[in-house]
Protein backbone atom coordinates (compact mmCIF):
# COMPACT_ATOMS: atom_id res chain seq x y z
CA UNK A 1 0.00 0.00 0.00
CA UNK A 2 1.52 3.31 -1.09
CA UNK A 3 1.83 6.26 1.28
CA UNK A 4 -0.28 8.46 -1.03
CA UNK A 5 -3.11 5.91 -1.04
CA UNK A 6 -2.95 5.56 2.74
CA UNK A 7 -3.05 9.34 3.18
CA UNK A 8 -6.03 9.56 0.84
CA UNK A 9 -7.83 6.78 2.71
CA UNK A 10 -7.22 8.39 6.10
CA UNK A 11 -8.29 11.77 4.72
CA UNK A 12 -11.55 10.29 3.42
CA UNK A 13 -12.22 8.55 6.73
CA UNK A 14 -11.65 11.83 8.57
CA UNK A 15 -14.02 13.68 6.21
CA UNK A 16 -16.74 11.05 6.70
CA UNK A 17 -16.27 11.25 10.46
CA UNK A 18 -16.71 15.04 10.40
CA UNK A 19 -19.84 14.77 8.23
CA UNK A 20 -21.39 12.25 10.64
CA UNK A 21 -20.31 14.25 13.68
CA UNK A 22 -21.52 17.69 12.58
CA UNK A 23 -24.35 16.96 10.11
CA UNK A 24 -25.71 14.04 12.08
CA UNK A 25 -25.04 15.98 15.26
CA UNK A 26 -27.17 18.88 14.03
CA UNK A 27 -30.13 16.53 13.47
CA UNK A 28 -29.54 14.86 16.83
CA UNK A 29 -29.47 18.23 18.64
CA UNK A 30 -32.75 19.26 16.99
CA UNK A 31 -34.54 16.09 18.02
CA UNK A 32 -32.94 16.21 21.47
CA UNK A 33 -34.59 19.60 21.96
CA UNK A 34 -38.02 18.09 21.25
CA UNK A 35 -37.26 15.06 23.43
CA UNK A 36 -36.10 16.99 26.50
CA UNK A 37 -38.90 19.55 26.25
CA UNK A 38 -41.50 16.79 25.93
CA UNK A 39 -40.14 14.93 28.95
CA UNK A 40 -40.01 18.16 30.92
CA UNK A 41 -43.65 19.00 30.10
CA UNK A 42 -44.93 15.48 30.77
CA UNK A 43 -45.64 14.67 27.11
CA UNK A 44 -45.38 10.99 26.18
CA UNK A 45 -42.46 10.04 23.89
CA UNK A 46 -42.63 6.68 22.11
CA UNK A 47 -39.64 6.91 19.77
CA UNK A 48 -36.43 8.90 19.22
CA UNK A 49 -35.09 8.29 15.71
CA UNK A 50 -32.23 9.72 13.69
CA UNK A 51 -33.34 9.17 10.10
CA UNK A 52 -36.58 7.73 8.68
CA UNK A 53 -37.70 4.29 7.57
CA UNK A 54 -36.62 0.87 8.87
CA UNK A 55 -34.12 0.81 11.72
CA UNK A 56 -30.43 0.06 11.25
CA UNK A 57 -30.04 -0.11 15.02
CA UNK A 58 -32.57 0.22 17.82
CA UNK A 59 -32.77 -0.11 21.57
CA UNK A 60 -35.73 -0.13 23.93
CA UNK A 61 -34.90 2.04 26.94
CA UNK A 62 -36.12 1.49 30.48
CA UNK A 63 -38.19 4.65 29.99
CA UNK A 64 -40.19 2.84 27.30
CA UNK A 65 -38.76 4.92 24.46
CA UNK A 66 -37.69 3.18 21.25
CA UNK A 67 -34.27 4.68 20.39
CA UNK A 68 -33.11 4.01 16.84
CA UNK A 69 -30.97 5.00 13.86
CA UNK A 70 -32.88 4.54 10.60
CA UNK A 71 -31.91 3.98 6.98
CA UNK A 72 -33.01 7.24 5.35
CA UNK A 73 -30.68 10.03 6.60
CA UNK A 74 -33.09 12.83 5.63
CA UNK A 75 -33.60 14.14 9.15
CA UNK A 76 -35.06 12.57 12.25
CA UNK A 77 -38.06 12.63 14.54
CA UNK A 78 -39.34 12.23 18.08
CA UNK A 79 -42.67 10.37 18.04
CA UNK A 80 -45.14 12.38 20.15
CA UNK A 81 -48.57 10.77 19.62
CA UNK A 82 -50.31 13.32 21.87
CA UNK A 83 -49.09 16.21 19.71
CA UNK A 84 -48.57 15.03 16.14
CA UNK A 85 -49.44 11.53 15.06
CA UNK A 86 -47.67 10.97 11.71
CA UNK A 87 -47.74 7.26 10.84
CA UNK A 88 -46.58 7.99 7.27
CA UNK A 89 -43.17 9.04 8.60
CA UNK A 90 -42.98 7.56 12.08
CA UNK A 91 -45.00 4.34 11.87
CA UNK A 92 -48.07 3.46 13.88
CA UNK A 93 -48.21 4.69 17.48
CA UNK A 94 -50.46 4.25 20.47
CA UNK A 95 -54.13 5.20 20.27
CA UNK A 96 -54.15 8.95 20.77
CA UNK A 97 -57.58 8.83 22.40
CA UNK A 98 -56.14 6.82 25.32
CA UNK A 99 -53.63 9.58 26.13
CA UNK A 100 -54.46 12.74 28.10
CA UNK A 101 -54.64 16.03 26.15
CA UNK A 102 -51.71 18.45 26.15
CA UNK A 103 -52.19 22.15 26.85
CA UNK A 104 -51.37 24.82 24.26
CA UNK A 105 -48.31 26.16 26.12
CA UNK A 106 -46.72 22.70 26.32
CA UNK A 107 -47.37 22.12 22.62
CA UNK A 108 -45.67 25.35 21.63
CA UNK A 109 -42.70 24.74 23.95
CA UNK A 110 -42.13 21.22 22.62
CA UNK A 111 -42.48 22.23 18.97
CA UNK A 112 -40.16 25.25 19.21
CA UNK A 113 -37.54 23.40 21.28
CA UNK A 114 -35.92 21.72 18.26
CA UNK A 115 -35.16 25.00 16.51
CA UNK A 116 -34.10 26.55 19.80
CA UNK A 117 -31.55 23.79 20.39
CA UNK A 118 -30.19 24.23 16.85
CA UNK A 119 -29.66 27.95 17.48
CA UNK A 120 -28.06 27.22 20.86
CA UNK A 121 -25.79 24.63 19.23
CA UNK A 122 -24.87 27.17 16.54
CA UNK A 123 -24.07 29.68 19.27
CA UNK A 124 -21.83 27.19 21.09
CA UNK A 125 -19.96 26.44 17.84
CA UNK A 126 -19.68 30.19 17.20
CA UNK A 127 -18.08 30.59 20.63
CA UNK A 128 -15.54 27.92 19.68
CA UNK A 129 -14.83 29.73 16.41
CA UNK A 130 -14.60 33.05 18.26
CA UNK A 131 -11.92 31.56 20.51
CA UNK A 132 -10.07 29.58 17.81
CA UNK A 133 -10.39 32.18 15.07
CA UNK A 134 -12.23 32.09 11.77
CA UNK A 135 -9.99 31.71 8.70
CA UNK A 136 -10.27 34.41 6.09
CA UNK A 137 -8.28 35.87 3.24
CA UNK A 138 -7.99 39.38 1.88
CA UNK A 139 -10.12 38.67 -1.17
CA UNK A 140 -12.99 37.27 0.93
CA UNK A 141 -12.94 39.91 3.66
CA UNK A 142 -13.20 42.90 1.32
CA UNK A 143 -16.02 44.60 -0.58
CA UNK A 144 -13.59 46.58 -2.74
CA UNK A 145 -13.62 45.96 -6.49
CA UNK A 146 -10.29 44.67 -7.79
CA UNK A 147 -11.22 43.87 -11.38
CA UNK A 148 -14.11 44.47 -13.78
CA UNK A 149 -14.63 42.11 -16.69
CA UNK A 150 -15.22 43.59 -20.13
CA UNK A 151 -18.01 41.09 -20.87
CA UNK A 152 -19.99 38.35 -19.16
CA UNK A 153 -21.22 35.14 -20.74
CA UNK A 154 -24.94 34.40 -20.76
CA UNK A 155 -26.39 30.88 -20.38
CA UNK A 156 -26.68 30.58 -24.18
CA UNK A 157 -22.89 31.22 -24.42
CA UNK A 158 -23.30 34.66 -25.96
CA UNK A 159 -21.23 37.50 -24.53
CA UNK A 160 -22.64 40.88 -23.54
CA UNK A 161 -20.95 44.00 -22.12
CA UNK A 162 -20.27 43.84 -18.42
CA UNK A 163 -23.15 45.42 -16.42
CA UNK A 164 -20.57 46.82 -13.98
CA UNK A 165 -18.75 48.70 -16.75
CA UNK A 166 -21.99 49.96 -18.25
CA UNK A 167 -23.11 51.21 -14.82
CA UNK A 168 -19.88 53.13 -14.26
CA UNK A 169 -18.40 51.03 -11.47
CA UNK A 170 -14.62 51.39 -11.19
CA UNK A 171 -11.71 49.36 -9.87
CA UNK A 172 -11.09 50.51 -6.33
CA UNK A 173 -14.75 51.25 -5.53
CA UNK A 174 -15.84 49.87 -2.15
CA UNK A 175 -19.38 48.43 -2.25
CA UNK A 176 -21.20 49.32 0.97
CA UNK A 177 -24.72 48.09 0.21
CA UNK A 178 -26.93 46.51 -2.45
CA UNK A 179 -30.56 47.63 -2.58
CA UNK A 180 -30.08 49.20 0.84
CA UNK A 181 -28.78 45.98 2.43
CA UNK A 182 -25.33 46.51 3.94
CA UNK A 183 -22.62 44.05 2.92
CA UNK A 184 -19.59 43.31 5.08
CA UNK A 185 -17.51 40.96 2.90
CA UNK A 186 -17.36 39.47 -0.57
CA UNK A 187 -19.39 36.36 0.26
CA UNK A 188 -22.22 38.45 1.67
CA UNK A 189 -21.98 40.78 -1.32
CA UNK A 190 -22.45 37.89 -3.78
CA UNK A 191 -25.25 36.34 -1.74
CA UNK A 192 -27.07 39.66 -1.53
CA UNK A 193 -26.76 40.14 -5.28
CA UNK A 194 -27.89 36.60 -6.11
CA UNK A 195 -30.97 36.88 -3.88
CA UNK A 196 -31.89 40.38 -4.99
CA UNK A 197 -35.23 40.75 -6.75
CA UNK A 198 -35.22 44.28 -8.11
CA UNK A 199 -36.63 44.82 -11.61
CA UNK A 200 -37.48 47.78 -13.79
CA UNK A 201 -40.97 48.51 -15.13
CA UNK A 202 -40.11 46.63 -18.32
CA UNK A 203 -38.85 43.56 -16.43
CA UNK A 204 -35.10 44.21 -16.62
CA UNK A 205 -33.15 43.09 -13.55
CA UNK A 206 -31.95 46.00 -11.45
CA UNK A 207 -29.90 46.53 -8.30
CA UNK A 208 -28.80 49.74 -6.59
CA UNK A 209 -25.13 49.59 -5.61
CA UNK A 210 -24.14 51.99 -2.83
CA UNK A 211 -20.41 52.57 -3.24
CA UNK A 212 -17.68 54.61 -1.64
CA UNK A 213 -15.32 56.29 -4.11
CA UNK A 214 -12.60 58.67 -2.94
CA UNK A 215 -14.52 59.46 0.23
CA UNK A 216 -17.84 60.05 -1.54
CA UNK A 217 -20.94 57.84 -1.24
CA UNK A 218 -22.70 57.17 -4.54
CA UNK A 219 -25.80 55.18 -5.51
CA UNK A 220 -25.43 53.58 -8.93
CA UNK A 221 -28.16 51.58 -10.69
CA UNK A 222 -26.70 48.34 -12.06
CA UNK A 223 -28.54 45.92 -14.34
CA UNK A 224 -27.36 42.35 -13.56
CA UNK A 225 -27.52 39.53 -16.10
CA UNK A 226 -27.98 35.82 -15.49
CA UNK A 227 -24.69 34.03 -16.03
CA UNK A 228 -22.92 30.76 -15.31
CA UNK A 229 -24.18 27.21 -14.89
CA UNK A 230 -26.39 28.24 -11.97
CA UNK A 231 -27.86 31.21 -13.89
CA UNK A 232 -27.20 33.61 -11.03
CA UNK A 233 -27.34 37.39 -11.16
CA UNK A 234 -23.87 38.70 -11.98
CA UNK A 235 -22.42 42.08 -12.87
CA UNK A 236 -18.82 41.20 -13.79
CA UNK A 237 -16.74 42.18 -10.77
CA UNK A 238 -13.95 40.48 -8.81
CA UNK A 239 -12.59 41.30 -5.34
CA UNK A 240 -9.50 43.39 -4.62
CA UNK A 241 -6.47 41.76 -2.98
CA UNK A 242 -2.69 41.96 -2.88
CA UNK A 243 -1.05 39.31 -5.12
CA UNK A 244 1.86 37.79 -3.19
CA UNK A 245 4.42 35.48 -4.79
CA UNK A 246 4.23 32.15 -2.99
CA UNK A 247 6.95 30.27 -4.90
CA UNK A 248 9.19 30.74 -7.93
CA UNK A 249 10.01 27.53 -9.84
CA UNK A 250 13.48 27.00 -11.19
CA UNK A 251 14.01 28.16 -14.80
CA UNK A 252 10.63 29.91 -14.84
CA UNK A 253 10.13 33.33 -16.43
CA UNK A 254 9.39 34.69 -12.95
CA UNK A 255 12.93 33.69 -11.93
CA UNK A 256 14.35 35.36 -15.04
CA UNK A 257 12.54 38.57 -14.10
CA UNK A 258 13.98 38.43 -10.59
CA UNK A 259 10.77 37.77 -8.66
CA UNK A 260 11.20 36.15 -5.25
CA UNK A 261 8.95 34.39 -2.78
CA UNK A 262 6.93 36.81 -0.60
CA UNK A 263 7.20 39.64 -3.14
CA UNK A 264 3.99 41.70 -3.18
CA UNK A 265 2.82 42.96 -6.57
CA UNK A 266 1.57 46.48 -5.84
CA UNK A 267 1.37 48.37 -9.14
CA UNK A 268 1.27 47.83 -12.88
CA UNK A 269 2.49 50.78 -14.93
CA UNK A 270 2.03 52.92 -11.83
CA UNK A 271 -1.64 52.00 -11.27
CA UNK A 272 -2.65 49.85 -8.28
CA UNK A 273 -2.66 46.13 -9.10
CA UNK A 274 -5.64 44.79 -7.16
CA UNK A 275 -6.24 41.46 -8.87
CA UNK A 276 -4.02 39.04 -10.82
CA UNK A 277 -6.45 39.00 -13.74
CA UNK A 278 -5.24 42.50 -14.60
CA UNK A 279 -1.75 41.05 -15.06
CA UNK A 280 -3.17 38.23 -17.17
CA UNK A 281 -4.88 40.74 -19.47
CA UNK A 282 -1.57 42.53 -19.99
CA UNK A 283 0.31 39.30 -20.67
CA UNK A 284 -2.32 37.98 -23.10
CA UNK A 285 -2.72 41.18 -25.12
CA UNK A 286 -2.78 40.52 -28.88
CA UNK A 287 0.08 42.97 -29.33
CA UNK A 288 2.63 42.42 -26.51
CA UNK A 289 3.67 45.58 -24.72
CA UNK A 290 6.43 46.29 -22.24
CA UNK A 291 5.24 47.20 -18.75
CA UNK A 292 6.55 47.92 -15.27
CA UNK A 293 5.67 46.14 -12.05
CA UNK A 294 6.00 47.86 -8.69
CA UNK A 295 7.00 45.19 -6.17
CA UNK A 296 7.16 45.48 -2.39
CA UNK A 297 10.02 43.32 -1.12
CA UNK A 298 10.33 43.47 2.62
CA UNK A 299 10.28 47.15 3.51
CA UNK A 300 11.47 48.49 0.16
CA UNK A 301 9.82 48.97 -3.21
CA UNK A 302 11.55 47.85 -6.40
CA UNK A 303 10.54 47.98 -10.05
CA UNK A 304 10.67 45.08 -12.47
CA UNK A 305 10.64 45.72 -16.20
CA UNK A 306 8.73 43.16 -18.29
CA UNK A 307 9.82 43.48 -21.94
CA UNK A 308 7.52 43.21 -24.92
CA UNK A 309 9.68 40.52 -26.58
CA UNK A 310 8.99 37.85 -23.97
CA UNK A 311 8.81 34.11 -24.84
CA UNK A 312 5.63 33.07 -26.62
CA UNK A 313 4.75 30.26 -24.23
CA UNK A 314 5.17 32.37 -21.10
CA UNK A 315 2.53 31.78 -18.44
CA UNK A 316 0.20 34.76 -17.84
CA UNK A 317 1.56 34.83 -14.30
CA UNK A 318 5.22 34.23 -15.26
CA UNK A 319 5.03 30.61 -14.06
CA UNK A 320 5.03 31.62 -10.36
CA UNK A 321 2.49 30.54 -7.72
CA UNK A 322 0.63 33.24 -5.82
CA UNK A 323 -1.34 33.71 -2.63
CA UNK A 324 -2.80 36.65 -0.79
CA UNK A 325 -2.89 37.86 2.79
CA UNK A 326 -4.45 35.29 5.08
CA UNK A 327 -5.31 35.31 8.74
CA UNK A 328 -7.75 34.51 11.52
CA UNK A 329 -10.52 36.83 12.63
CA UNK A 330 -12.25 36.52 15.99
CA UNK A 331 -15.88 37.47 15.35
CA UNK A 332 -18.10 37.49 18.42
CA UNK A 333 -20.64 34.62 18.47
CA UNK A 334 -23.71 36.88 18.49
CA UNK A 335 -22.59 38.50 15.23
CA UNK A 336 -21.78 35.13 13.67
CA UNK A 337 -25.23 33.69 14.41
CA UNK A 338 -27.04 36.91 13.48
CA UNK A 339 -25.21 37.03 10.13
CA UNK A 340 -26.29 33.48 9.31
CA UNK A 341 -29.88 34.19 10.37
CA UNK A 342 -29.97 37.30 8.19
CA UNK A 343 -28.58 35.48 5.16
CA UNK A 344 -30.93 32.50 5.61
CA UNK A 345 -34.01 34.70 5.95
CA UNK A 346 -32.92 36.66 2.88
CA UNK A 347 -32.70 33.43 0.88
CA UNK A 348 -36.18 32.23 1.93
CA UNK A 349 -37.70 35.64 1.19
CA UNK A 350 -36.05 35.60 -2.23
CA UNK A 351 -37.59 32.19 -2.98
CA UNK A 352 -41.05 33.68 -2.41
CA UNK A 353 -40.55 36.75 -4.61
CA UNK A 354 -41.76 36.30 -8.21
CA UNK A 355 -39.19 38.79 -9.54
CA UNK A 356 -36.31 36.87 -7.94
CA UNK A 357 -34.15 34.43 -9.90
CA UNK A 358 -33.87 32.01 -6.97
CA UNK A 359 -35.35 28.54 -7.44
CA UNK A 360 -35.41 25.16 -5.74
CA UNK A 361 -32.62 23.86 -8.00
CA UNK A 362 -30.26 26.39 -6.40
CA UNK A 363 -30.82 24.96 -2.92
CA UNK A 364 -28.89 22.09 -1.34
CA UNK A 365 -30.38 18.89 0.05
CA UNK A 366 -28.70 16.22 2.19
CA UNK A 367 -26.36 15.24 -0.66
CA UNK A 368 -25.32 18.82 -1.29
CA UNK A 369 -24.86 19.56 2.41
CA UNK A 370 -22.76 16.42 2.78
CA UNK A 371 -20.61 17.53 -0.12
CA UNK A 372 -20.18 21.00 1.40
CA UNK A 373 -18.99 19.37 4.61
CA UNK A 374 -16.68 17.12 2.58
CA UNK A 375 -15.06 20.08 0.82
CA UNK A 376 -14.81 22.02 4.09
CA UNK A 377 -13.08 19.09 5.81
CA UNK A 378 -10.29 19.28 3.22
CA UNK A 379 -9.72 22.93 4.13
CA UNK A 380 -9.63 22.42 7.89
CA UNK A 381 -11.75 21.91 10.98
CA UNK A 382 -12.46 25.64 11.33
CA UNK A 383 -14.29 25.64 7.98
CA UNK A 384 -16.33 22.62 9.10
CA UNK A 385 -17.39 24.42 12.27
CA UNK A 386 -18.37 27.49 10.22
CA UNK A 387 -20.50 25.31 7.90
CA UNK A 388 -22.09 23.64 10.93
CA UNK A 389 -23.18 27.05 12.25
CA UNK A 390 -24.81 27.81 8.89
CA UNK A 391 -26.52 24.40 8.71
CA UNK A 392 -27.95 24.66 12.24
CA UNK A 393 -29.35 28.12 11.59
CA UNK A 394 -30.87 26.87 8.33
CA UNK A 395 -32.42 23.86 10.08
CA UNK A 396 -33.90 26.08 12.78
CA UNK A 397 -35.49 28.57 10.39
CA UNK A 398 -36.66 25.93 7.90
CA UNK A 399 -38.38 23.90 10.62
CA UNK A 400 -40.20 26.98 11.92
CA UNK A 401 -41.87 27.64 8.56
CA UNK A 402 -45.69 27.29 8.87
CA UNK A 403 -45.80 24.19 6.69
CA UNK A 404 -47.58 20.98 7.77
CA UNK A 405 -45.17 18.23 8.87
CA UNK A 406 -42.60 20.82 10.00
CA UNK A 407 -42.51 22.19 13.55
CA UNK A 408 -43.91 25.50 12.34
CA UNK A 409 -46.86 23.65 10.81
CA UNK A 410 -47.61 21.91 14.12
CA UNK A 411 -47.44 25.29 15.87
CA UNK A 412 -49.79 26.75 13.26
CA UNK A 413 -52.36 23.96 13.77
CA UNK A 414 -52.10 24.30 17.56
CA UNK A 415 -52.60 28.07 17.35
CA UNK A 416 -55.62 27.73 15.04
CA UNK A 417 -57.11 25.21 17.47
CA UNK A 418 -56.48 27.59 20.37
CA UNK A 419 -58.17 30.48 18.56
CA UNK A 420 -61.23 28.43 17.51
CA UNK A 421 -61.63 26.94 20.99
CA UNK A 422 -61.14 23.32 19.96
CA UNK A 423 -58.53 21.27 18.14
CA UNK A 424 -58.71 20.86 14.39
CA UNK A 425 -60.29 17.55 13.28
CA UNK A 426 -57.79 14.72 13.48
CA UNK A 427 -58.60 13.47 9.97
CA UNK A 428 -58.02 16.95 8.50
CA UNK A 429 -54.64 17.31 10.20
CA UNK A 430 -53.62 13.76 9.19
CA UNK A 431 -54.62 14.41 5.57
CA UNK A 432 -52.66 17.67 5.45
CA UNK A 433 -49.65 15.95 6.99
CA UNK A 434 -49.78 13.17 4.38
CA UNK A 435 -50.09 15.62 1.49
CA UNK A 436 -47.15 17.70 2.64
CA UNK A 437 -45.03 14.63 3.35
CA UNK A 438 -45.34 13.80 -0.34
CA UNK A 439 -44.70 17.41 -1.39
CA UNK A 440 -41.62 17.81 0.82
CA UNK A 441 -40.15 14.46 -0.21
CA UNK A 442 -40.79 15.42 -3.83
CA UNK A 443 -39.09 18.76 -3.27
CA UNK A 444 -36.09 17.04 -1.68
CA UNK A 445 -35.89 14.62 -4.61
CA UNK A 446 -36.02 17.55 -7.06
CA UNK A 447 -33.32 19.47 -5.16
CA UNK A 448 -31.13 16.35 -5.01
CA UNK A 449 -31.43 15.44 -8.72
CA UNK A 450 -31.55 18.87 -10.36
CA UNK A 451 -29.42 20.64 -7.78
CA UNK A 452 -26.97 18.50 -5.81
CA UNK A 453 -26.25 15.75 -8.34
CA UNK A 454 -26.19 18.12 -11.32
CA UNK A 455 -23.63 20.33 -9.56
CA UNK A 456 -21.62 17.28 -8.53
CA UNK A 457 -21.38 15.96 -12.10
CA UNK A 458 -20.63 19.43 -13.49
CA UNK A 459 -17.91 20.19 -10.95
CA UNK A 460 -16.26 16.79 -11.36
CA UNK A 461 -16.13 17.37 -15.11
CA UNK A 462 -14.67 20.84 -14.55
CA UNK A 463 -12.06 19.44 -12.14
CA UNK A 464 -11.01 16.84 -14.70
CA UNK A 465 -10.64 19.48 -17.42
CA UNK A 466 -8.69 21.72 -15.03
CA UNK A 467 -6.28 18.89 -14.23
CA UNK A 468 -5.77 18.24 -17.93
CA UNK A 469 -5.11 21.93 -18.56
CA UNK A 470 -2.67 22.09 -15.64
CA UNK A 471 -0.82 19.03 -16.91
CA UNK A 472 -0.60 20.53 -20.39
CA UNK A 473 0.66 23.86 -18.98
CA UNK A 474 3.28 22.04 -16.93
CA UNK A 475 4.36 20.12 -20.01
CA UNK A 476 4.70 23.33 -22.03
CA UNK A 477 6.60 25.11 -19.27
CA UNK A 478 9.11 22.25 -19.22
CA UNK A 479 9.84 22.76 -22.92
CA UNK A 480 12.53 25.24 -23.99
CA UNK A 481 11.16 28.74 -24.48
CA UNK A 482 10.66 29.75 -28.11
CA UNK A 483 11.57 33.33 -28.95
Amino acid sequence: MSFDFLSSLLGSAWSIFLIVLFFGGSIFVHELGHFLAARRRGVKVTRFSIGFGPAIWKWQGKDGVDYRISWLPLGGYVALPQLADMPALEGESENVEQLPPVDYTSRMIVFVAGATFNVLFAFVLACVLWWAGQPTSEDLSTTRIGYITKTITLPDNTSVPSPALEAGLQVGDAIRAIDGTKVADWSELLQTLVTSAGVTDDGQRKAIFTIEREGRILDLPVFPRLSGEEKNRKVGIMPAYTPIVNSVPEKSYAQQLGLQADDQLKTLNGAPLLNLVTLMDMMQAKVPEAFTLGVLRGDRTITIQVPADRPKNTSPYFGAAYRTNYGLVHVNPFEQVYTQIRMTVRMFVSLLQPSSDMGLSKLSGPVGIGRIYWDASKAGIRYVVWIAILVNVNLAIFNLLPIPVLDGGHMMFATIGKLRGKALPFNFVATMQSIFVVLILGMMAYVTVFGDLRRLVRDNRADALAKEAAAEAQKQSAEPAKP
